[in-house]
Order: C-alpha cells, then structure tokens, then sequence
C-alpha cells in the first residue's frame, strides 16, 4: 500500500474534469433539481444508519468495531453530502460528497487489515487513515490534484482481495467482501457510462443515480456479514 501511495504521488498531478459535473439527468421535481440524482442517495442513510446500530452494541460486536462503525458513519454521511452536492454540482459542493467517501474508504480498509492481519492494528491504523483521508480531500480542493484521492477510493479495491488471499480469518462470511467489491465496480462502471445509461433506458434513470443504488448496495452487504456474524456468535 505504501509503495503504490508512492508511486502515485510520483506521477503528475491529476486536475478535476470540470465535464464531470454534467450529469445527463437534470430533471428537477418537486422543486429538487438533479431529483433522481438526490434521492437515489437515500439508501445510504438507510444502511448506514443500521451499520451504526449494530456496531454499537458494545461488547457483543465482534472484530474491528470502531473501524467498522467509522465506515457505517461515512456511509451515512454520504446520503447528506451527495444529496447537497447534486442540488449545486460544482467543486465546493463535491467537497461534502467526497469527505463521507474518504471516512468509509478508510474505515473499511482499516477493519478488513485489523481482522486479518492483527486485531491491533485498528488502534494503530484507524485515526491515521481517517485523517488520511480526510486529508487528501482538502488536499485536492485546495490544490486542484486528485492523486492522493484516487490513491484513498481505489486501494482498498486492491488491498481487499490480496488480503483475503494471502491471510484467514477468524471471522466468516468473507465472500460477501469480494460481492461488496464487485458491486462497486460495476456502481463506477454505471457512472463512468452515465448518459449512455441515460439514453438506454429511455431516460428511465441515469448512469449516475444508478451508482448510488449500486454503491449503497455494496456496504448493505458488508452490513449482512456482519450482521450474520453477529448472528452465528449468539
């Protein structure tokens, strides 16, 4: 992880497409313009909000609690910070839509290394990589250079796998994991493919607020793990 942080750092800077706040679909209702772009954010507050509640029973969570329950936390924050950012799309908006993200990146990647490698390492790991991610945030929207962000978004699809490779863990249900992962990628792929989306489906729905229902989808089966895990031990 360190050396890819390095590598990408050592390219150049990478600079925000200012066309990737052209979203296809526009359509105002109800007076929330961007709507379908602001509601599809719901979910989040949804599985989030039940990732909390579980990770705050206490002593009857087992494994990464506190790195699992800052990744419910900006899971849950996403739905506030997307929903704001989609009524005024622009880079002082994305701000708020892109902290939530880097709270969730880095409290997942934390939990899945303390559950695999060492339990201890959350206490060590967890705060750094918070601040981390936070950081590369305010680093871009200050200096306009998303290498750091794109490092904190995609390592953890990296990292993820060749953790579940290379070490066991005490905990089951890992498959949900590489599911949750999957799902992900296909929520970027529908963003990537946001007016195609668009024009396939009749303008039916965009690519973009497919991606929220993919990308909230994705942590809701990180929560039935830990859910059945829970589950399994009582």
């Amino acid at each position: 992880m360190f050396v890819t942080l390095g590598v990408m750092m050592l390219l150049p800077p990478i600079a925000q497409d200012p066309m990737y706040h052209a979203f296809a679909d526009r359509r105002a209702l109800l007076g929330i313009p961007g709507f379908l772009n602001v509601v599809t954010n719901l979910p989040f507050l949804v599985v989030g909000s039940a990732g909390i509640i579980l990770c705050a029973r206490g002593p009857g969570f087992s494994g990464a609690r506190w790195a699992w329950l800052c990744f419910f936390i900006g899971v849950t924050l996403i739905s506030l910070g997307s929903g704001y950012y989609h009524l005024a799309p622009d880079n002082n908006t994305l701000v708020w839509d892109r902290l939530p993200m880097s709270i969730g990146f880095m409290g997942l990647l934390v939990a899945v290394v303390s559950e695999h490698v060492n339990v201890k390492l959350e206490r060590i790991l967890l705060a750094p990589a918070i601040l981390l991610g936070v950081a590369s945030v305010i680093y871009w929207h200050y200096t306009d250079d998303l290498r750091l962000y794109v490092w904190v978004q995609f390592i953890p699809l990296l990292a993820i796998p060749a953790l579940l490779l290379m070490f066991k863990s005490p905990y089951p249900h890992r498959g949900l994991l590489i599911a949750a992962l999957g799902i992900y990628i296909a929520a970027k792929v529908a963003e990537y493919y946001d007016h195609a989306v668009f024009v396939r489906t009749g303008a039916l729905i965009s690519g973009h607020s497919l991606k929220h229902l993919l990308a909230a989808l994705a942590p809701f089966l990180v929560y039935v793990m830990l859910k059945r895990r829970a589950f399994r031990k009582n």
